[in-house]
Parts: structure tokens; sequence; C-alpha cells
């Protein structure tokens, strides 16, 4: 909602809180449509400020709240802003070979980072976004930056860490700017053959940086190995537990996380308890447990108290965990003060947060 001057008023307008005299008597109750005679109304009691609402107001969902927020359209014009400076960078960094502007993407992150209070704000923000198809790989990559900053502080690093892995983010999905796009955001099934190309862009993200002066090996080796898994399921050297660098175990966490949030020509993005599930569901083998757990923990816990919609309609509030294996699978609250165990309930799924 906001304050708008009675002379500012417009007719549709929707009245937001109820309007007294100065005798403390009811004028124009709120939800009241603004029309000819509630203007004159106004004006016979020499109302000189109202408070009307905004179509935030009239949102449902918690994410449709947030993308009709001030703070998000502030978000989302630097964003927007500096998106082209960041592709431009990457661009010329694989057209000639020479990378010379660490310090330029520090500057990006922290002005974009700024636009968000905290850390399940810039969540919210990204979840929002809605890429061009022909900056989609940018953007994966500037998101994953974004999100490192978040998850970063969720793992305690240290600042010098922290905004390693921010680095690393930025860089680790460079190679696919050496395939095609068609190949890279194709919506149906890769053949066999698609596959094992897309699976290059691991080495040729590595050629690109290991010559590098400005580009330390963390950077490098999160590159290389952002696709291998813990449990030796990965690609390109099917490397198991330790032998996985540590940031590539951030940033393989990281990089699931965006593509699972981020919306795509034949999905929605996923909705947080869906992200958690998918995690949870083969998870804990191909990632590193100490690692993903506090993560899903933070993301579940960011959803407290917020409502949410069943698929059999049903709609209740999150008030909890039972099982910390199952945090997708809340503990939900009735308006009439009964429980919805989820975790009991396999036939019962979240389908909408408010």
């Amino acid at each position: 909602m906001k304050d708008v001057a009675r002379m500012t008023l417009e007719e549709g307008m929707i009245i937001g809180e109820d309007i007294y005299s100065y005798r403390n008597e009811l004028i124009v109750p709120k939800d009241t449509v603004v029309n000819k005679k509630v203007l004159k109304k106004l004006e016979h009691h020499s109302i000189i400020c109202v408070t009307v609402k905004e179509d935030v107001d009239f949102a449902t969902t918690h994410f449709e709240k947030v993308r009709l927020s001030r703070e998000f359209q502030s978000f989302q014009l630097t964003y927007n802003n500096c998106m082209p400076i960041y592709a431009k960078l990457m661009n010329r960094f694989v057209e000639t070979g020479v990378w010379k502007s660490t310090s330029q993407l520090k500057d990006i992150y922290l002005k974009i980072a700024a636009c968000a209070k905290t850390g399940e704000a810039l969540l919210d923000f990204l979840y929002n976004m809605l890429p061009r198809e022909d900056t989609m790989t940018h953007a994966h990559c500037l998101n994953s930056a974004l999100l490192a900053g978040v998850f970063g502080t969720w793992w305690e690093l240290s600042q010098e860490d922290m905004m390693l892995l921010v680095q690393c983010g930025f860089f680790y999905d460079i190679g696919k700017l050496k395939l095609p796009q068609e190949l890279l955001w194709k919506s149906e099934k890769l053949t066999d053959l698609e596959y094992t190309k897309l699976k290059t862009h691991t080495m040729l993200g590595f050629e690109l940086l290991k010559d590098q002066p400005e580009i330390g090996d963390a950077i490098i080796k999160a590159t290389l190995q952002h696709h291998e898994r813990c449990d030796g399921s990965g690609y390109p050297s099917k490397l198991r537990g330790d032998k996985i660098n540590i940031f590539a175990k951030y940033i393989a966490i990281i990089d699931a996380y965006e593509a699972m949030t981020s919306a795509r020509t034949y999905r929605q993005p996923l909705h947080p308890f869906q992200v958690i599930e998918n995690f949870e569901r083969e998870g804990y083998e191909k990632y590193d447990k100490s690692l993903l757990q506090p993560i899903l923990y933070h993301i579940a816990a960011t959803q407290l108290g917020f409502r949410v919609r069943l698929n059999n309609d049903e709609e209740a509030s999150v008030s909890g965990t039972v099982n910390k294996d199952s945090l997708s699978r809340p503990l939900l609250k009735r308006e009439d003060g009964s429980t919805i165990d989820l975790a009991a309930r396999p036939d019962l799924y979240i389908t909408a947060i408010f």
C-alpha cells in the first residue's frame, strides 16, 4: 500500500485503510473503489492524504508479492544494467583468451548483492528473474556468483574464501560459451552424442583458465570438477569423495540449486520444498552431505510461517520439521490448530507457497 495526496486520487483506485473524519467518524471504509462520490466526500471532509492499495496487495503467492515489490524492481534494474557488462567481459575473454578483469567482476557482484537486505531476499529476487534466451548461460553463472555469497555465509566461510567462491561462480561454466546455444538449452532430452558433447564444457573451461595469471587454482579446479560426484558417478574423471576439490563441491551444490530455481522454456522454477526434495532424493550420495545439509536446513527455515497449498487444495502454515532427513515434508498447522505431518503423508505434497 502507499499514501497518496487526495488531489492525485483516480477513479478505480482501492482504498487501503479506513478513512476517518477529524471527529473520528468513518467516512470511507477500506477496500472501497474510488469513484466520483468518494472523491467528493473526501473533499467535503478536507481529507489531505489517503492510503491506497498497489498491485502487490492483490498478489496471492509469496513469489508474486516479491515480484511486485519496490525492492525487487530496484534489484531487477541493477541486475539488468550489470548483465551486459558481465556478458561482454566473459565473451571478450573467450574470444581473446586473455583475462584481466577480476576487479570488474567484484564490482558487479557487490553492486547487485547490495540491492538485497538479506540472503533470503536475494534468493527470492533471483527466483523471480527471467533471463533472455541469448543470455541464459551468462545469467546462470552470474546467479551462481550471487548465490555463492549467500551459501558461503551459511557455510560460515571466511570473507576471503567466500569471495573466492563468488569468483568460482562467475567462471565455472565458461566452457559452455564455446558450445552451441541450441545444445545448451535444448528442451527435449539430449541424445547420447549431444550429451557427450555437452560434457566437454568442463574441459573447455579448464583449457581457458589454466594459464591465466589472475585465475587461482580453486577456480580452475571448480571449473574442471563441478560435475564430479562423491559417489563417483560424475565427470570428467569420475572422482570420489575427498579427491574432489572443496570449491568444486561447493559449486556443485550451487549449480544444481540455480538450475532448479531458474525458469526454463520447458518448465517453471521449482519452489523451495521441491528443490529440497530433489536434493534429498539422491543428493546425500552425490553431494558432500556435510555441505549439503546446512544449505537445506537454511532453505527450509526460510519457509517457516508461510502458508502453503497442497495437492488436495487444502491450505495450512509451515510450523516446523519433524524429521531432519525429510526437510521437504514439514509439519503444517491448519487454522483450527490441527496439524499435518507431511513426512507421514506420502499422498500429499506442496504445490504453492503464499
